[in-house]
């Protein structure tokens, strides 16, 4: 990957892919992993890109689904490690790279969400549309809006303490 590509395309973006990367990893070595793999995909699938969508668009597309395969293909290195123990609950740990212990928690309760409704909270965060949100997760825009106000309740209930 030349050094342009990476300056010109890759990071103007690098906030989106860092927060989408940070909802899907625990801790930082996953987070490098996840990002690194993120960035290799688009340079590899950058002739993919078909203008139909804004590049921005493109990207989260992109970092979602490269974090989603990951994360499906980790759960099933870890079930095959610990088919013998109890499930690990990391929602104790502190989780490290933030600066800000209420970010810190903000994105350990997003992390309990389910991976799409991560993905919705994080565009909605971002000040996506309702339209730009449902195009990027490929579901209904007029579906968003509730969808987006349940997680809302739901991480406000994990925040307070209520939800485990």
């Amino acid at each position: 990957m030349s050094s342009d590509f990476y300056s010109s395309f890759i990071l103007p973006y690098a906030g989106i892919i860092i927060k989408i990367c940070r909802a899907y990893t625990d801790s930082e070595e996953d987070f490098e992993d996840y990002y690194q793999e993120v960035c290799l995909q688009i340079w590899r699938s950058k002739d993919n890109f078909k203008k139909q969508s804004e590049w921005s668009t493109w990207i989260y597309r992109l970092t979602l689904n490269v974090c989603l395969t990951l994360l499906k293909s980790n759960k099933k290195k870890k079930q095959v490690f610990l088919s013998d123990h109890q499930p690990v609950d990391r929602s104790e740990e502190k989780s490290s790279g933030y600066s800000d212990e209420s970010l810190a928690q903000l994105y350990a309760a997003i992390r309990q969400l389910s991976e799409i409704d991560r993905a919705v909270i994080l565009l909605y965060l971002e000040e996506k549309s309702y339209q730009e949100i449902s195009e990027i997760i490929g579901s209904n825009a007029n579906n968003i809006g509730v969808r987006i106000n349940r997680i809302k309740e739901r991480l406000k209930k994990i925040l307070d303490g209520k939800v485990n």
